[in-house]
């Protein structure tokens, strides 16, 4: 048995849960809510492997993944009633292949611009309002 690669993703450890709570297992990969939520609704859809780029998916799994982030895309939007979704996928200080999925709202934080991967003043909220968006975001998937 291989052991899993010191990756939060892959051992679902206490860094994941410091940052993140799951919403939903999707068909290639899992989505979770971000807990900084200075954009409402932003998640992340990661790979239920371990790879660090598209590139290195089978075309069936690079297919399964892009309609997850599609699916999971389009029930935040509808959520949050976003204008716009922005799409991130760095992995270069964590690798393992994951998409940030940011509801940008016109004349909101960062309109028209890149978002903040950790913003400076970041945005946490009431575990009940975690709960709430969670439900709404599932129930549009």
């Amino acid at each position: 048995m291989s052991e899993l690669p010191d990756c939060l993703y892959c051992r679902q450890d206490q860094r994941l849960h410091d940052l993140m709570i799951e919403i939903a297992p999707l068909s290639a990969s899992t989505l979770y809510l971000f807990k900084e939520q200075s954009h409402p609704g932003r998640c992340v859809v990661a790979y239920n492997g371990h790879v660090n780029e598209l590139f290195e998916l089978p075309d069936a799994e690079l297919n399964s993944f892009t309609q997850d982030v599609a699916r999971a895309a389009r029930a935040i939007k509808t959520a949050v009633n976003a204008k716009k979704i922005n799409y991130g996928a760095y992995s270069d200080k964590l690798p393992h292949l994951h998409m940030h999925l940011v509801p940008k709202f016109q004349g909101g934080i960062a309109w028209g611009a890149p978002f903040e991967m950790m913003p400076a003043n970041k945005q946490f909220l009431a575990s009940d309002d975690y709960s709430a968006l969670i439900a709404a975001i599932k129930q549009r998937l």
